[in-house]
This record gives structure tokens, sequence and C-alpha cells, in this order.
């Protein structure tokens, strides 16, 4: 029982040294903007109403727009798929909003099925290195950026992260990089492919 014991209390050592290191990291990362050029840049879907995106997709597309505009990539992916009801995409309000702002059909690249970050950067992914692409900036909130990193390496994209510079309530900002953690704790462990979070 002892042995048990002590195998237990060392498990749970190294699960809170585990978290702790992420939680530091999601943090460090989340500070970090590298912009710099490369062969595209990957919006990260978020809410739309009807077509209209929500303030969050809303301020991931502006940014995009403006790594755009400043001559750091010649493409732009805009990402996600349908909610139950919806009769738009993500990607698709990301593509009418990115038109409406004058950027060319041609510089602008949609996966529409993901429900997930990793289905998002996967799918995208796949159309992408068929054009030979693989260097991405990645376009979401500054929480995600561990996450959206660790996801593209493991899909074989050579990321870089440029946060959208949305800002949350210091609670809400909280509660989302606590739950980043665990995804990215877990997602180390399991692979991020096993993991249905946004």
């Amino acid at each position: 029982m002892r042995r048990v014991a002590r195998l237990l209390v060392a498990l749970g050592i190294v699960a809170v040294a585990v978290f702790a290191s992420a939680f530091v990291l999601v943090l460090v990362v989340s500070q970090q903007d590298e912009r710099r050029p490369v062969d595209a840049i990957i919006v990260l879907g978020a809410a739309q109403y009807n077509g209209r995106p929500s303030p969050v997709l809303e301020a991931r597309l502006a940014h995009a727009l403006q790594l755009y505009r400043r001559g750091l990539a010649p493409v732009i992916v805009v990402t996600g798929g349908r909610q139950p009801g919806d009769r738009y995409t993500e990607a698709t309000t990301g593509y009418d909003y990115l038109r409406a702002h004058g950027v060319p059909d041609a510089a602008i690249r949609k996966e529409v099925q993901g429900g997930s970050t990793w289905e998002s950067l996967q799918a995208a992914a796949r159309f992408l290195h068929d054009e030979r692409i693989d260097r991405v900036i990645l376009v979401s909130d500054s929480y995600h950026s561990l996450r959206l990193l660790e996801i593209a390496g493991e899909v074989g994209l050579h990321g870089r992260v440029s946060p959208s510079g949305e800002h949350l309530s210091s609670g809400t900002e909280l509660r989302y990089e606590l739950r980043e953690t665990v995804a990215v704790s877990i997602g180390r462990v399991t692979g991020f492919h096993l993991l249905d979070r946004r």
C-alpha cells in the first residue's frame, strides 16, 4: 500500500508539473506576434450570424486583412464549417468579408468542413500542400496560440502566430487560458486530433 501511495503521489506531482509548465507556455506564447513574410495566412473560424461575422470572427478577419495588405502573404485561407441550423459556413462568411474589403478571389482559399481547430488546419494543410505551401501565419485569439502552433506542426505546417488582438475581460481570459492549458496537456499525450475543441 505504501508503494501504491508513493506512486500516486509521484504521479500527482508529475501531473501538476506538466499542467504548470503548459500554463506558463500558454501565457508566454499568447504574448507573441511572429508576423513575417510567409506563403499564406490562415484565419481560424468563429461564430457567424446569418452571414455576418461575430465580433470575434471580424477581429480575426480584419487582422488577417491588415497582414495581407502589408504584403506578408499572397493568400488568405478562411476556415470553419456550418453549425446546426446555420445557412452559412464560417469560411464563407470570412470569404464574403474579405471580398467586400477588396481581396481578389484568386487570393482566397476556403476550408468549409472543419468543426474543430484540428479539423480545419488538417483540411487546410491538405490543399495547401497541393500548392506547395507550408509556411503560414495563424490568426486567432492570443490564448489559442500555443495549441495552434502544436496542431500546425502535427499536420505538417510551419506555423507562426499573429493574434487578432480581441480583448477579453480578465476573468474570461483566465478561463480560456486554463481551458487551453488542459487541451495542450492532453493533446501532447494523446495527439491533438482526439480533441474536439474549437
